[in-house]
């Protein structure tokens, strides 16, 4: 497959290359095979040259991918009902946006909790990018100049609990994962080589945990001949260091993936590993390094096993159809003047891509957590697929 995509200008050629010399050394210091999360580390966020640290435009027709907020303003329209539902239960909360991408979803969101007169005292935004730092400032002074002097940038999560609300628009699927291979109870992780001057995939043995982790996953989803997936050892800790963070209101986390059950189902053999480049979906994550996304499924049970243990409550899980249908899409769609025939066309299209099954209705999914607050949250009330977690 990735013999049939674009094939780079020389430019990025030549930033991939610088990308792979730093990564040949690293396989050099590992003994011959790097482990593959460490490989995902770098060719997504090594700084100047990852994939998000090295100044390429990921979103919207001219990138490789076209996120929610990037198809329209319906998505962040109704996001911000939600947001708001939190907000009118507290005083003076907070909103904290993790990873903000290009900054259209906050201007959006800024916008309409103006409208909704639930604005936060302040909107945070934690981005390890700075290229995209530069460019959600672009487009919040751009888009809402008013509203842009609430946000700021933090580049770790802030020390002092907040209250408010911390939400993630397609964040976990971007964090490293382990790769491994099961076979008749003999587990195997799976790294990157240097063969020839190409890389290439590589075994090393598993480390304790790995293998106990993956031994159970075996047994209790009954899995049988070669099994490969991965497994993303970051996710419970920094799930909990969200959770941590909040000291009364919601913990919103929206992306692809499924519960365990579904993940680790004995007919994904081949595990969620997916690449994205120029609207190419493929699987070879070693196709030039520093150019393309690399991302896998979340697995939404150990996501909210961390933040429940952390002390939250599991306010719902629910695909992003019923999601925003309970924040109210078809009212905010009435809001637009249907008289208008070639904006109305766009918003049927945009609706269409947010709400349908074979688009993004059904693949993505909203989880949320609570802590403190006295009334329900906008969003759940359609649809609680809690029983597939």
């Amino acid at each position: 497959m990735s013999s049939q995509l674009p094939f780079p200008h020389a430019e990025a050629r030549a930033a991939s290359e610088q990308l792979q010399q730093l990564v040949h050394s690293r396989i050099d210091d590992a003994g011959g095979c790097l482990p593959f999360d460490a490989f995902m580390e770098m060719a997504l966020y090594q700084p100047g040259l990852g994939y998000y640290a090295g100044g390429l435009m990921p979103f919207g027709e001219q990138g490789d991918f076209i996120t929610a907020p990037e198809s329209g303003r319906l998505f962040g329209r109704c996001l911000a009902r939600s947001v708001a539902s939190v907000m009118q239960q507290l005083e003076q909360g907070v909103v904290l946006e993790l990873g903000a991408g290009s900054g259209v979803l906050a201007a959006d969101l800024l916008q309409e909790l103006d409208r909704l007169d639930a604005l936060p005292e302040r909107y945070y935004i934690l981005e390890r990018s700075g290229a995209l730092c530069a460019l959600q400032r672009a487009t919040l002074s751009r888009q809402v100049p008013e509203l842009a002097r609430r946000v700021e940038w933090l580049e770790a999560l802030p020390e002092k609990p907040l209250r408010g609300v911390v939400f993630g628009n397609e964040v976990c699927d971007a964090m490293p994962v382990q790769r491994f291979c099961w076979l008749d109870g003999e587990v195997t992780e799976l790294g990157v080589r240097v063969s020839g001057s190409a890389l290439s995939t590589c075994k090393r043995s598993a480390g304790e945990a790995l293998q106990a982790e993956v031994n159970r996953l075996a047994r209790e989803y009954q899995w049988s001949g070669r099994y490969q997936s991965e497994l993303c050892p970051l996710l419970p800790a920094w799930a909990q260091s969200l959770a941590d963070c909040l000291a009364s209101g919601l913990l919103l986390l929206i992306d692809y993936g499924y519960g365990q059950t579904e993940y680790y189902h004995p007919q994904r053999s081949m595990g969620t590993l997916m690449c994205h480049y120029r609207h190419h979906a493929h699987d070879d994550p070693l196709w030039f390094p520093g150019l393309q996304d690399i991302t896998a499924f979340v697995d939404f049970t150990r996501l909210a096993e961390a933040v429940t243990d952390a002390g939250m409550q599991l306010e719902g899980y629910a695909s992003q159809a019923q999601f925003l249908v309970a924040c109210d899409i078809e009212q905010v769609m009435a809001t637009f003047d249907s008289q208008d025939t070639q904006r109305f066309l766009q918003l049927s299209n945009e609706a269409k891509r947010l709400l349908l099954p074979g688009e993004m209705g059904e693949r993505f999914k909203f989880i949320g957590f609570s802590r403190d607050l006295p009334a329900a949250v906008t969003g759940f009330s359609s649809q609680d697929l809690r029983s597939r977690l």
